[in-house]
């Protein structure tokens, strides 16, 4: 059996509805930051866990991207607070030189006023996809995760009644859901890639003597 750390976002959705089909998995659901603590101290097996803390870990080339918008991801007007659900789009603001509240996950979905979205911001400065989280594993598990390579080759149809109940939960319409997950996607390839390792150098320029933990 393996142990999945999963982000209870919207944004991986998708990856739920996949799961669900598969056998021999069960899931440990959380916020990002929550996520990453469980996979640092080893009580999953594989987890999307935030990119900023998922250098030097075995990862597969699957994530949570965003080419241009995100609408999940956002600094808003007001002090300059950090989200405690993220590790990676604290750093983003940070990097881009931007102050204000960040907000993330489904709690931004219904934030618009005064607010900017953070992938498109760093879309704007260097032209390139933003990847939040990437799926990464503990190496012995490798073999027993083949199975959800299939998820990024394989186009998810996600049924209506899962759609409806998700409305009816965050409040928000069937259409605008549709429309969030199109912005979102979980390939890794040469741009996304780049992208990444350009977040990575920025963040250690931006804090030289700061050594992540991870």
């Amino acid at each position: 059996m393996i142990i999945l750390g999963e982000i209870n976002y919207l944004n991986l959705l998708p990856f739920r509805v996949f799961l669900k089909k598969q056998k021999g998995f069960i899931s440990k659901k959380g916020y990002p930051s929550y996520i990453n603590k469980l996979f640092i101290k080893q009580k999953v097996d594989a987890a999307f866990i935030s990119s900023i803390k998922s250098k030097n870990k075995t990862c597969f080339d699957l994530g949570i991207v965003a080419n241009k918008y995100v609408k999940s991801v956002l600094i808003c007007e007001g002090n300059n607070l950090k989200d405690i659900e993220s590790d990676t789009s604290n750093i983003l603001a940070s990097v881009l030189g931007l102050s204000g509240k960040v907000i993330i996950g489904d709690k931004a979905l219904k934030q618009s006023k005064d607010c900017k979205d953070l992938a498109f911001e760093w879309y704007k400065r260097y032209k390139l996809p933003f990847v939040f989280a990437r799926f990464c594993f503990k190496k012995s598990k490798k073999r027993y995760l083949q199975k959800v390579l299939k998820f990024k080759k394989e186009k998810q149809k996600i049924p209506y009644y899962i759609l409806k109940q998700k409305s009816k939960e965050l409040n928000l319409p069937i259409s605008f859901i549709k429309d969030y997950l199109s912005l979102i996607k979980y390939e890794l390839s040469y741009k996304e890639k780049k992208s990444l390792n350009k977040f990575l150098y920025l963040y250690s320029k931006t804090y030289p003597s700061k050594k992540e933990k991870i």
